[in-house]
């Protein structure tokens, strides 16, 4: 992986969009309406993914300027059309893990989560006016990614039985909850319902790390008193 930044390139049906995917970093995908913008546009993301790597203790092997090298290219499904965000399962997705790849798969998950909750720690509570997310504020961002991540959960028969959004302890349990039930179906030979392990993990990564970005594009604290 040195030098590289190996992904495949997931199209559309209708070929409207090109999603590419990394496939050694979880939650590192990007969208276009082709695939040399979506090459284009993962490549520009690759500074924004370097302290989710970082965190991992992976910025030793995260190359800062890559050759981006594409490995595989596999179709999508109308939702890769539609929102030009992964939906299908790539090659990659559903090989076996040992159990090494799939400590290092959650550790970086684990360090989106991390970077997340930093942002939204420092941002502005009222967000910028965008093309997408209905003028969402921060708040509600941080409760649509929780409750989107708790669909994904629950393909592996993990629930959150509480009211309203989870107090730090409570979602520093359910988070180590996840991580241990994905272990669990990892060491039974499980999949997440139809769903591979190794894309519900990039999945949840993704959807994390897109919501952090969307939050630091639309921070308004710069320039306020």
């Amino acid at each position: 992986m040195a030098g590289e930044l190996r992904i495949a390139l997931e199209v559309g049906p209708k070929g409207k969009k090109v999603v590419a995917v990394a496939q050694d970093w979880p939650g590192l995908a990007r969208g276009a309406k082709s695939a040399e913008a979506a090459i284009e546009r993962i490549g520009a993301y690759v500074p924004r993914y370097a302290p989710i790597a970082t965190a991992a203790g992976m910025a030793a092997v995260f190359a800062p300027n890559p050759e981006i090298v594409v490995i595989d290219q596999f179709p999508g499904v109308g939702s890769t059309d539609f929102w030009g965000i992964s939906f299908a399962f790539s090659q990659f997705d559903q090989q076996a893990m040992t159990r090494d790849e799939l400590e290092r798969e959650l550790t970086l998950m684990r360090a989106c989560w991390t970077f997340f909750d930093d942002v939204r720690s420092h941002v502005s509570a009222e967000m910028a006016r965008g093309p997408r997310g209905g003028g969402r504020n921060r708040d509600q961002i941080v409760r649509h990614t929780f409750v989107s991540e708790l669909d994904m959960a629950k393909k592996v028969g993990l629930r959150w039985t509480q009211d309203g959004h989870p107090t730090e302890t409570e979602l520093a349990e359910y988070r180590d909850a996840y991580c241990a039930t994905i272990k669990a179906f990892h060491a039974a030979g499980k999949t997440a319902r139809k769903w591979p392990l190794r894309y519900l993990i990039r999945h949840t990564a993704f959807h994390t790390l897109d919501h952090a970005w969307e939050m630091e594009d639309k921070d308004q604290t710069t320039g306020q008193a």
